[in-house]
């Protein structure tokens, strides 16, 4: 930039010089190169060192984008399969099998609390089959173990909360169906489980109420080397859902 507008402003002056008869078209050359070197001698620019750097490849951070796309594929589906646990509840109360059991001395409360706990076993060996498969057949690494198991704890945890609710506002089975499926959707695309991270703006604000965006945060502070405690506040956030929602 300070060159170009040095040879601007040196055109200029002897366009006016030649213009005015201050001198003469052969004194020219003379009066550029003079300006030339006074503008040189004014100049302070700072030379710019190009250094090439080879990176340690050794001590390089290999992400596999597998990292990112297993886990968002892993809460799409277990958002699907929590819908599922929900509408059991109603098929049992449609068939009559719900109103036998709360004939016996056994608590309603006490019920509930089976089903609840047989959705979220089921969504936590859906999740760990998915990831020891995944280790084994694409040599896939999760991170520490025992942060990936209480992380995977955590994140059914909050999508069990919202099959639950599902089931407590659904009238029928085949609601539950429809609206857990738009759900799983839904949910995957503001969650960012289509995408192998969250979303940014507004929708990233709007992806914290679903288990997939906290999810998805924890398998990535995962991929990075994170251990358990850094992942602590994403784990509180998603055990603070799911008991919110079941509760």
């Amino acid at each position: 930039g300070q060159v170009e507008t040095g040879r601007i402003g040196g055109q200029i002056a002897v366009e006016q010089m030649l213009r005015s008869g201050t001198i003469s078209p052969a004194d020219v050359p003379q009066v550029v190169q003079s300006m030339g070197e006074r503008a040189g001698s004014r100049a302070n620019l700072d030379i710019i060192q190009v250094r090439n750097t080879a990176s340690d490849a050794a001590s390089a951070v290999e992400i596999d984008p597998m990292a990112f796309l297993a886990p968002g594929m892993a809460m799409l589906f277990l958002m699907y399969t929590v819908s599922l646990g929900g509408r059991s509840i109603l098929n049992e109360r449609r068939e009559g099998t719900l109103a036998r059991m709360l004939s016996t001395p056994t608590r309603g409360s006490q019920v509930l609390t089976g089903k609840t706990f047989g959705i979220y076993f089921v969504g936590v060996a859906q999740m760990m089959i998915l990831i020891v498969a995944s280790s084994l057949l694409f040599r896939l690494d999760w991170g520490d173990p025992l942060a990936v198991f209480a992380l995977v704890l955590s994140i059914v945890a909050g999508a069990a909360g919202w099959g639950l609710l599902l089931a407590a506002v659904a009238k029928t089975p085949s609601q539950v169906s429809s609206v857990g499926m738009a759900m799983a959707l839904l949910f995957g695309l503001i969650g960012g489980s289509f995408f192998g991270g969250t979303l940014t703006g507004p929708l990233s604000t709007l992806g914290k109420l679903t288990p997939n965006a906290w999810g998805q945060d924890g398998f990535a502070m995962l991929a990075r080397g994170d251990s358990l405690v850094d992942l602590l506040p994403v784990i509180a956030a998603l055990w603070v859902m799911g008991l919110v929602l079941v509760a």
